[in-house]
């Protein structure tokens, strides 16, 4: 008997500290601000144009709604060509929906563009306005428990 009670102590403390955790996680995302991340690790021109596409479906239905979003693209493997101003296949469409797109930020993988400058023999050219992380992955990983939706296309 005082076995059975114990466990039903270990699971109501259990379930009191999932709660918690749950209503911590939702605390930190009821400041009214949607953030979306999306990741692209694939050096696919349509998973970049989707990538773009999803970013501004996005933007434009909170901005219609009159509702804050930002959103943040990361880039790693073979993403991060998306990002670069010398490979990238949707240069023009990026160079552009950075200008027009002002709460979309991108971000690119350091340890890629380190492997990439180790294959290469010099640091890959990001187009202006990009910005790097060291681990693209991790910073996912970062976002997603700061209540950020993440998103692969």
């Amino acid at each position: 008997m005082l076995m059975v009670r114990a466990i039903r102590l270990l699971v109501v403390l259990a379930l009191a500290a999932f709660a918690g955790i749950a209503a911590s996680a939702h605390a930190e995302t009821t400041d009214g601000i949607h953030r979306l991340a999306i990741q692209i690790s694939d050096a696919d021109m349509a998973k970049m144009n989707a990538v773009l596409d999803i970013a501004a479906n996005v933007s434009r239905y909170y901005n219609e709604r009159g509702d804050e979003v930002e959103i943040e693209v990361v880039a790693f493997g073979g993403g991060v060509h998306m990002l670069r101003s010398d490979t990238s296949p949707v240069k023009e469409r990026l160079i552009h929906f950075m200008q027009s797109m002002v709460n979309v930020t991108f971000q690119a993988c350091g340890n890629t563009l380190d492997t990439m400058e180790r294959h290469e023999g010099k640091r890959p050219p990001l187009f202006e306005g990009i910005g790097t992380v060291q681990t693209g992955v991790a910073r996912l990983i970062e976002l997603d428990e700061q209540g950020w939706t993440i998103v692969r296309p």
